[in-house]
């Protein structure tokens, strides 16, 4: 090896071990630059992958029912001709939600079936305010005092889905329940008529025979919402949970394999456009609608976005200033060092080697640098991540309840579907809990961009390197 390559690497090396002071400072110094650059490139990382996760799990979701929109457009069309006015219902046929399933991409699907009946030997929850029926609309002989949901599985149902309502005693339903007589019924209800598990209930039908049904109760749920006593609404205590099946029963026999609405979910969002191309195709669009709803993945999309992109400007940022603080350090050492410059320079170093002496001590303060870094990295990088996340669900939540940021109550426009939002924002969160991880690739990155910060912070100093001249350096 050169004589005169070794010399200045040892010359770096002595100089590190003589001046352990200046070393640990520039070590301390790099430690922290490395640290935060480190912690940037982390919950990047971490963004990335959580998006990409979301993308593959989180899913989206299809909603076949009836279109509203044409079914107004005849009802006004009828009534122009002089009849009276009537909104058509037309459920949608189970054999054209089973023809929808079986498109490329579908997962699985939920049926929903909403009807009403009347509280048989035992008592419906009655709110203050409240006028009796099914949410306080239409005629007591028409509507009941007890809401009956229809579902596939209560797993499947908006209110357990969005965790809004939980089972506390016995068991949910399950697909095996949709045609069986088995019922779950929530905790107030339960509380007001002394009922638990494996008791009985009995609903009186509305319409048609106004038969009674002996259901059987399987389970107990807990609702997190509660009645605000408006005049015609029904206390979500009074909402029982059937097999879908059970409920078309009690609805009527022209009901028979039919659903209020059907919600399909799609295994990955990006195929929702191509599962709704699809499932049109199969559908008579005068009858039907199909909408999509892919919002918890933009949720998590828009807030990874947000994440990502602070990460990225504390990269730079650090970046940056890491290179002006290190250039001046270099700058402060090459003036404290003139006298051992202009030395070298009189015994004919190149100046390039004495370039090279700065930079290989840089270099050895970097990769011990990036060592510490890599020890603290994941630490600062979890903390990190999550204050920004908990940031950015908090501004979501609140811009779901209100028409501006931080509203406070009873101030703003609300969104319409801002329960829901804010529903499927915590939903959402607590499906991005970003945690970092130290990997080779991003030490790589890391160890990529420390070597560019102690360059350029060396060419910065080096110009006072080059314009010494060892004679004047000397006489003074």
């Amino acid at each position: 090896m050169d004589v005169i390559h070794v010399n200045f690497i040892k010359r770096a090396g002595l100089t590190l071990v003589a001046k352990k002071g200046r070393t640990a400072l520039l070590v301390l110094v790099t430690t922290a630059i490395m640290l935060f650059v480190l912690a940037g490139l982390l919950i990047r990382n971490a963004a990335n992958t959580a998006t990409a996760t979301a993308k593959a799990n989180v899913g989206a979701t299809l909603t076949l029912s009836q279109n509203r929109a044409a079914a107004f457009k005849t009802m006004r069309s009828s009534s122009q001709s002089g009849s009276k006015p009537t909104l058509t219902q037309t459920p949608v046929k189970l054999s054209l939600a089973k023809q929808i399933a079986r498109i490329q991409h579908v997962a699985s699907y939920a049926v929903t079936v909403t009807t009403s009946a009347n509280a048989s030997g035992f008592d419906a929850i009655t709110t203050r305010g409240t006028t009796g029926g099914f949410g306080g609309r239409g005629p007591a002989t028409t509507s009941g005092d007890i809401t009956i949901s229809g579902v596939t599985s209560t797993a499947s149902a908006t209110a357990f889905n969005q965790k809004t309502a939980s089972i506390t005693q016995g068991r949910g339903l399950t697909k095996a329940d949709a045609n069986s007589h088995n019922v779950v019924i929530e905790s107030e209800l339960a509380k007001q008529n002394s009922l638990s598990v494996g008791d009985t209930i009995k609903l009186k039908a509305t319409t048609g025979s106004k038969a009674t049904t002996t259901l059987t109760i399987v389970g107990i749920y807990k609702a997190k919402s509660t009645s605000t006593g408006m005049p015609g609404e029904s206390d979500p205590a009074n909402t029982v949970y059937t097999g879908y099946g059970l409920a078309n029963q009690v609805k009527g026999s022209k009901y028979v394999n039919t659903a209020d609405n059907v919600t399909f979910t799609v295994s990955a969002p990006s195929q929702v456009a191509a599962v709704k191309k699809a499932a049109k195709q199969l559908i008579n669009t005068s009858k039907y609608s199909i909408t999509s709803d892919d919002q918890n993945y933009q949720l998590v999309k828009s807030s990874m976005a947000t994440v990502s992109g602070f990460a990225n400007k504390i990269v730079w940022l650090v970046a940056i200033a890491g290179t002006i603080i290190l250039a001046l350090i270099v700058i402060l050492m090459i003036r404290e060092r003139r006298h051992e410059i202009g030395v070298l320079l009189a015994l004919g170093e190149a100046r390039w080697k004495i370039i090279g002496q700065f930079l290989t001590e840089l270099f050895v303060v970097l990769l011990v640098g990036i060592g510490l870094a890599a020890a603290g990295g994941k630490v600062v990088g979890d903390q990190l991540a999550q204050q920004v996340v908990a940031t950015q669900t908090t501004q979501s939540a609140t811009t779901g309840q209100f028409g501006r940021p931080g509203g406070p109550s009873g101030q703003g426009k609300q969104l319409p579907g801002g329960g829901q939002q804010t529903a499927k924002t915590n939903q959402a969160a607590k499906q991005t809990k970003l945690a970092t991880h130290v990997t080779v690739q991003a030490l790589a990155l890391l160890f990529a961009l420390g070597l560019g910060i102690i360059l350029v912070a060396i060419l910065i100093a080096a110009a006072g390197i080059l314009r010494l001249q060892p004679k004047n350096v000397l006489i003074e």
